[in-house]
C-alpha cells in the first residue's frame, strides 16, 4: 500500500473514501490540496461540499497540523473576526466540552473533529505523501508528482488537477511552481514599515550582564551553546533570519495519565547554560518565569516560549524553509531533543532551584495524546517559512489601518508578533534579537489578492497559509483560526474559478464574498446572524446615557468587535439598549448574548425579548461567564416580524454591559 496511516480505523475509512494505491499510475481531480493541517482540512471540506472532486495530500500521518499538534490555547486577538467553518470548528470543540463555543482544547479532541470533517465530506486523503516535482503548461500547473515519505525510492504518483491549493506551512508547492517568494525580514524601507528588519528590543529578553563565553571572561573558551558570533546589524535592516520555532508542549498533571519525562537522546546539559546564568540574575519562583504555562482541560498544558531562554531554539532554523526533506527532518529531531532535554533539565538538574524542580516533577507526557509518536507532538511550530510575493503584499500599513483593501476575504486581529531570530553578543553581553510585539490596532481585512500569485507566474494556484505579506504583517496574520478562514475562502475561490473557467486572479471577488456570507458552513445551511453596536449600528438603539467603550481603550479590553456599550452609573433611571433581528427565513433560532470580562460587572442581566405579539423577560446569572456566550433561549422567528432584544439597566448592582447578540439557526434533526 502506497500511503500508510497508523490509525487503522481512519485508514480503513480512507480506503472506503477512495484512497489510491500504486496500482493506479495517475489520478485526476478538480482540486488538489497540499498540506493536511487545519487550513487544508477546511479547504478540502469546503471544496468537496461544493460539489468538486478533491484530493488532500498530507506528508505526515495525521491531520490538523499545529491545531491538533499542541496549540490548544488558541491565539485569537478578537473572536469576532473568525468566521465560517473556522468558527464552526471552535463551536464543535465547545460541544465536546459541553459549551456553546470553546477555544482551549486537548490535541486529540481537535484531531478527532478535523478527521470528522474529512469523513463527512468523504474526501480522499493521501498520508505519508510529499511533493517531489511539478509540471507547468505556461502559467498553469498541469500536474504534480508525489513520493512516499517513508520510501521515496518507491514508484511515484502523478496528480492532475485543475486548481491547486498550497496549504503547507513551508510553501513547497508554491516554490516549485516558480512563484515569487521571500524568506526572512524585509528592510523597513522596502514597504515603509517601522517594525520589520533587525529589532533589538526588550520583550523576551535576557537580563543584562550575561557573559557569552563558556568560561566567563575568556573568549578563547568559545561561545556558550546557542550564541552566535554574528555582529548586530543596523536597526531595521533586512536579512534572511527566520523567527524561532518551537513545540507547543502538552503535558499532564494527572498521575494516572502520565508518562515520565526521562533523559532524551542526545541530552547535553550545557545547552541550558544560559538558563542557569539567567537564574543567577533573576531567581525564578515558578515554571511560569520561563515557560508560558497555559492550563488546558483535563489537567493538561499548552506550553509556549516565555522570557529570554525558553522553548524557542533561537537562531537554529534559518536554513529550514528551503532545506531538503532530510535536513528538515534532522532539524525537527534536534528541536525535539532540545525541548525534551530542557524539560528533563529543569526537573532534574541540581543547579535548578529546588522549588522549580519539584514543580516540574509533578508533570509528565500525556498518556492519551500522540499515542503513536511516543506521546510527543508530531508538529513543530513553523511560525514562518516562505512567504509568497503575490498580487498584493499585506504590510504593517494594513495591520495598523493606514492602508485598507476592498477585496477582503477574511480578517486578522492579532498583535504584530515576531519571536526572536538571533542570539548575539551586544556590548559584551548575550542578547536576543528579533522579538517584536506591537498591538493596539483594531481588526483589519486581508486581501484576496494576497492569496493569489501574480497571474503571469501561476494562474491556477492559491496560497492561504504562506500568503503574500511582509514579515511583520505575517506575524499578525499567522494564526491557526485565520489560516482556516483564508483556506475556506481560497477553496471557494477555486470552485468559482472552475465554474467560471477563469484564472484564480480573475474571479468576481464580490461574488466570492457573498458566497462566504450566505453559505458560511459550505453546506447550504442558514447562516447565523450577528447584531452588534459597531458592526450593525442601524440595528441597535440606545435609550438613556450609555458609555461607548472601545476595545483595548482602557482596562475594559474584551468587547466582541471594536466596542461595547456600558452603564457604570448604577442609578434608578431606566435605560436600555434594543437589538433588532429581522429574519429572512422562518425557523427556530437560539439567542446568544456575549458577556465580556468587565470589572465590577453586575451578577445578573435583565433581558426582555419581544417576538411579535409575544414578550418574555429573563434575568439570568452571568457571574460565572466572562468573555463567553450566554444562551437566553430558543425562539420561533418569522420573516417580516421583527424580534427585539432589550438589555435593561435600572438599579443594577454593578456594571451593565450591552455587547453582541447572536441568532443561531437550529438545524432540523
Amino acid at each position: 500500500m502506497f500511503f500508510n496511516t497508523i490509525r487503522i480505523s481512519f485508514f480503513c475509512a480512507a480506503l472506503l473514501l477512495g484512497l489510491h494505491t500504486y496500482a493506479q499510475k495517475a489520478v485526476k481531480y478538480d482540486i488538489c490540496i497540499y498540506g493536511g493541517n487545519a487550513a487544508g482540512v477546511i479547504a478540502a471540506y469546503t471544496a468537496k461540499m461544493s460539489g468538486k472532486s478533491v484530493l488532500l495530500i498530507e506528508p505526515g500521518k495525521h491531520l490538523g497540523g499545529l491545531t491538533s499538534g499542541g496549540l490548544g490555547y488558541t491565539d485569537i486577538g478578537n473572536k469576532y473576526v473568525i468566521s465560517g467553518l473556522a468558527r464552526n470548528f471552535y463551536r464543535r470543540i465547545g460541544q465536546h466540552y459541553g459549551k456553546f463555543e470553546q477555544w482551549i482544547f486537548e490535541p486529540h479532541v481537535a484531531e478527532n473533529i478535523l478527521n470528522d470533517y474529512i469523513k463527512r465530506a468523504r474526501v480522499p486523503v493521501w498520508f505519508d505523501a510529499r511533493l517531489s516535482s511539478v509540471k507547468k503548461d505556461g502559467t498553469k500547473l498541469s500536474s504534480i508528482t508525489i513520493e512516499n515519505t517513508l520510501n521515496p525510492q518507491a514508484t511515484t504518483r502523478q496528480v492532475n488537477a485543475k486548481v491547486y491549493l498550497d496549504c503547507s506551512y513551508e510553501g513547497d508547492l508554491m516554490a516549485q511552481s516558480k512563484v515569487s517568494y521571500t524568506i526572512g525580514r524585509e528592510a523597513n524601507a522596502q514597504y515603509s514599515e517601522t517594525y520589520n528588519g533587525v529589532q533589538l528590543l526588550e520583550k523576551h529578553q535576557l537580563p543584562d550582564g550575561i557573559d557569552p563565553y563558556r568560561e566567563p571572561g575568556n573568549p578563547a573558551s568559545g561561545l556558550v551553546w546557542g550564541v552566535s558570533s554574528q555582529p548586530l546589524a543596523t536597526q531595521g535592516s533586512g536579512d534572511r533570519s527566520v523567527q524561532a520555532y518551537n513545540f507547543r508542549i502538552c503535558l499532564s498533571e494527572d498521575p494516572k495519565n502520565q508518562v515520565q519525562i526521562t533523559q532524551p537522546v542526545d541530552y547535553d546539559a550545557s545547552r541550558y547554560e544560559l538558563l542557569l546564568r539567567s537564574f543567577a540574575k533573576k531567581q525564578p519562583r515558578s515554571l511560569g518565569a520561563f515557560f508560558k504555562w497555559d492550563r488546558m482541560p483535563n489537567q493538561k498544558t499548552d506550553i509556549n516560549n516565555n522570557g529570554g531562554f525558553s522553548t524557542d531554539m533561537i537562531g537554529m532554523n534559518h536554513h529550514y524553509p528551503e532545506a531538503d526533506y532530510a535536513t528538515r527532518k534532522k532539524f525537527i529531531q534536534d528541536l525535539e531533543n532540545y525541548t525534551k532535554g530542557l524539560l528533563y533539565f529543569v526537573g532534574n538538574d541540581p543547579r535548578v532551584p529546588e522549588p522549580v524542580r519539584k514543580e516540574m516533577q509533578r508533570w509528565g507526557y500525556p498518556k492519551d495524546e500522540y499515542t503513536d509518536n511516543g506521546h510527543w507532538s508530531w508538529q513543530p511550530y513553523i511560525r514562518e517559512a516562505r512567504r509568497m510575493v503575490g498580487a498584493y503584499v499585506m504590510t504593517q500599513k494594513n495591520c495598523q489601518g493606514h492602508e485598507t483593501v476592498d477585496d477582503a476575504v477574511g480578517m486578522a486581529a492579532y498583535t504584530m508578533d515576531s519571536h526572536n531570530c538571533q542570539r548575539i553578543i551586544h556590548n559584551g553581553m548575550v542578547k536576543n534579537e528579533g522579538d517584536v510585539q506591537i498591538g493596539g490596532f483594531p481588526p483589519y481585512p486581508i486581501a484576496y489578492r494576497a492569496l493569489t500569485p501574480k497571474k503571469e507566474e501561476c494562474s491556477n494556484l492559491l496560497v492561504p497559509v504562506c500568503l503574500s505579506a511582509s514579515h511583520i504583517a505575517y506575524g499578525s496574520i499567522r494564526m491557526e483560526p485565520v489560516f482556516m478562514v483564508l483556506a475556506q475562502a481560497a477553496a471557494a475561490a477555486a470552485c468559482q474559478s472552475l465554474d467560471e473557467k477563469k484564472a484564480v486572479q480573475d474571479i468576481q471577488v464580490e461574488q466570492l464574498r457573498a458566497e462566504l456570507r450566505q453559505n458560511p458552513l459550505a453546506d447550504g445551511s442558514t447562516a447565523e446572524v450577528l447584531i452588534d453596536n459597531d458592526i450593525t449600528p442601524n440595528l441597535v438603539k440606545t435609550e438613556g446615557e450609555w458609555l461607548l467603550q472601545k476595545r483595548g481603550g482602557s482596562q475594559f479590553g474584551a468587547a466582541y468587535g471594536a466596542a461595547m456599550l456600558m452603564d457604570t452609573l448604577g442609578n434608578a433611571q431606566a435605560k436600555q439598549v434594543t437589538y433588532r433581528f429581522d429574519a429572512t427565513k422562518a425557523g427556530q433560532y437560539q439567542l446568544m448574548i456575549y458577556v465580556p470580562n468587565v470589572p465590577k460587572q453586575a451578577a445578573k442581566l435583565k433581558i426582555q425579548v419581544e417576538n411579535g405579539a409575544q414578550q418574555a423577560q429573563f434575568e439570568p446569572s452571568i457571574a460565572e461567564l466572562r468573555n463567553d456566550w450566554l444562551s437566553v433561549g430558543t425562539f420561533l422567528v418569522k420573516p417580516k416580524v421583527p424580534c427585539l432584544v432589550k438589555i435593561i439597566s435600572q438599579s443594577a448592582n454593578g456594571v451593565i454591559v450591552a455587547d453582541a447578540m447572536l441568532w443561531v439557526p437550529i438545524k432540523k434533526s
